[in-house]
C-alpha cells in the first residue's frame, strides 16, 4: 500500500523524468521514438541551397535529395541547419550535424577529415563577370592582375589561391551572395565558383559566364570520419534514387530538361 508521501514522492520523480524527456530532443510514444537527421547545409548555393524569397525556407536540390535519402534511410524527418560553408565540416566533427550536403566537392584533404558518400553530381569552376565587362579569358592566364572574388573554404578558393597565387589579388566572402553583390558593385573584377551555380546566377543577375576551368569536381554528402553504418545507409538510399525515375524528376526540377 502506497502512504501519501510516497504518492508525493512518486508524483515528483515522474515529474523530473518527463522533463529529462523533454530536455533531450527526443519525443517517445510507447516504445517508438522519433529519428531525426541533422543536416547542415549552407544555402547561398542556387539551384542547390538556397532559400525561398517568398517563404523563407531553405529548399533546393540538395535538400530534395537529403529528405529522399533520409526516407529511405529510415529516418521520420530532417532538420536543416544553416551556416557559413567554411563551418560544416567543424560542425560534423563536433556532433552538431549528422551529415553535410553542400554542394560540397570531394577532395583528398577533406577526405582526412570527413567519409564522403558515392558522387552525386560534377561540376566545373566558371569564371563570372559583369554583363557590361570587357574583361576576356581563354585560359586562367589571363586572370593574372585580376581582383578575384571567391566563398571561404570553397574548391574555387583553393584554385586560386594554390594555382594563381601572388599574380591575382583573392577576395574571400562568408558565402556567395556576398560576393555576388562585391562583383556586382564593382569590388571585385570576376568571381571564381562553381559552374552549376554561375549558370544560375545568369539567369537571376546581371552578370555572365567567360570562361569554365575544367576542374572535374564531384559532390558528395560527408559524414562523421568512420561512421560506416550511416555513411551505408546514404550509400545504398542513393543508389537506388539515383537509378529511379525520381532522380530524373528531381534534376528536371532544377535544371530543366
Amino acid at each position: 500500500m502506497c502512504t501519501k508521501g510516497n504518492l508525493v514522492l512518486a508524483g515528483f520523480v515522474a515529474s523530473v523524468l518527463i522533463l529529462a524527456v523533454a530536455a533531450s530532443g527526443c519525443i517517445t510514444t510507447g516504445t517508438s521514438k522519433e529519428k531525426v537527421l541533422v543536416v547542415g547545409t549552407s544555402a547561398d548555393f542556387p539551384p542547390f541551397e538556397y532559400k525561398d524569397p517568398s517563404t523563407g525556407n531553405i529548399t533546393g536540390f540538395d535538400m530534395d535529395l537529403i529528405k529522399m535519402v533520409a526516407q529511405k534511410a529510415g529516418y521520420d524527418r530532417v532538420e536543416i541547419k544553416d551556416m557559413d560553408f567554411d563551418s560544416l565540416i567543424p560542425a560534423l566533427q563536433t556532433g552538431k550535424v549528422d551529415v553535410v550536403i553542400a554542394g560540397m566537392t570531394i577532395t583528398p584533404k577533406r577526405e582526412q577529415v570527413v567519409d564522403f558518400s558515392a558522387p552525386y553530381w560534377k561540376a566545373d569552376q566558371a569564371v563570372v563577370v559583369r554583363k557590361n565587362s570587357d574583361i576576356r579569358v581563354s585560359s586562367p592566364d589571363d586572370l593574372k592582375g585580376k581582383v578575384i572574388g571567391v566563398e571561404k573554404g570553397t574548391t574555387g578558393a583553393l584554385y586560386v589561391k594554390n594555382k594563381l597565387g601572388n599574380s591575382v589579388t583573392m577576395k574571400e566572402y562568408n558565402g556567395y551572395v556576398a560576393a555576388l553583390q562585391a562583383l556586382l558593385n564593382g569590388q571585385v573584377d570576376v568571381l571564381v565558383l562553381d559552374s552549376p551555380v554561375a549558370n544560375m546566377f545568369t539567369s537571376r543577375y546581371n552578370v555572365k559566364v567567360i570562361y569554365t576551368i575544367q576542374t572535374n569536381e564531384h559532390y558528395g554528402i560527408a559524414v562523421r570520419k568512420g561512421n560506416k553504418e550511416l555513411l551505408n545507409k546514404i550509400n545504398k538510399a542513393l543508389n537506388e534514387i539515383m537509378n529511379s525515375p525520381d532522380w530524373n524528376k528531381l534534376v528536371a526540377k532544377y535544371f530543366g530538361g
